[in-house]
């Protein structure tokens, strides 16, 4: 072979951690993302206005919140290993991460719409300056809980495309936002569990 040859330099190139990035058959995942984004969003503002269902209520539903503060807490975890091993250059284990994360994100979001459905939120009983904090932390929870729908699916997707350049620039935010909403819905939870 030639020293010249373009496939040999780009065998030598290669770096033993990394998958091949053998060609992929990009997929529009726009329609579901639009789909998902505004259906997510849409029920869990239907939930609140919505009386609870009755029938369940002579359970003790009080440890739901606790898994979606566990869920949240692995969400952070997984986000923060997804993050440190693509810094490592290791995008098998960032890949791993990043889908338990979207996994951990997705169970909580079906715990929390099933505790939503057949519970009355529990009101904060705090006063004072704690209530105010409470409700600051509370109010950019749910805000950017709604932007991160729609930035985490695409993010992924873009991920799954194999879209490296595109997938970097909205990483960039996804991941700080969906660390801020992963913590502080473990914060909420802490703060309102003595009301529950």
């Amino acid at each position: 072979m030639s020293k010249n040859n373009p496939a040999q330099v780009k065998q030598t190139n290669a770096k033993p951690n990394e998958e091949s990035h053998k060609a992929v058959q990009v997929k529009n995942y726009t329609p579901l993302i639009i789909a998902l984004s505004i259906g997510i969003n849409v029920l869990i503002a239907i939930l609140f206005l919505l009386p609870s269902y009755d029938k369940l209520s002579h359970l003790d539903l009080s440890i739901m919140p606790m898994f979606n503060a566990i869920f949240n807490s692995f969400t952070f975890v997984f986000l923060l290993a997804s993050y440190y091993f693509i810094m490592k250059k290791n995008i098998v284990l960032h890949k791993r991460f990043s889908m338990a994360a979207f996994i951990t994100t997705a169970l909580f979001l079906v715990n929390y719409v099933v505790y939503h459905f057949i519970t009355d939120s529990t009101p904060f009983g705090g006063e004072g300056i704690v209530r105010g904090i409470y409700f600051f932390i509370l109010i950019s929870h749910i805000l950017l809980a709604i932007a991160i729908v729609p930035l985490a699916l695409l993010t992924v997707a873009r991920g799954l495309n194999m879209q490296i350049p595109k997938h970097r620039k909205i990483a960039r935010w996804t991941l700080p936002l969906w660390l801020y909403v992963s913590l502080t819905g473990v914060i909420i939870y802490l703060m309102i569990s003595p009301y529950y």
